[in-house]
């Protein structure tokens, strides 16, 4: 399935990123192989495979849940790359007007 240049833009619009026209062109080619493949998979008889949802057997494990001491504000801001006062200090990630 081979994408379009305008299939692969709107993709990497999605995706938030930004594309020259060779890695449009490279990208494009990678998808495309990559979507030949999912239809070559869509194609296999599993009508004998019972669904998973994981291909080894898991179990949980689980712990008590026991009251431990917080290190402390200091100790917790401390560690960060940037603060203001009290408060970690983080990149805005929502965009403007959407």
């Amino acid at each position: 399935m081979a994408l379009s240049q305008d299939d692969v833009r709107h993709v990497a619009t999605l995706a938030r990123l930004a594309l020259d026209d060779a890695e449009t062109a490279r990208f494009g080619r990678q998808l495309s192989r990559i979507l030949d493949y999912i239809q070559t998979l869509n194609e296999l008889d599993t009508s004998q495979i019972e669904p998973t949802a994981h291909v080894v057997p898991m179990a949980n494990v689980w712990r008590d849940d026991e009251v431990e001491p917080s290190p402390g504000r200091e100790a917790v801001l401390g560690n960060a790359p940037d603060r203001t006062d009290e408060f970690f200090r983080v990149p805005k990630i929502i965009a403007e007007g959407g």
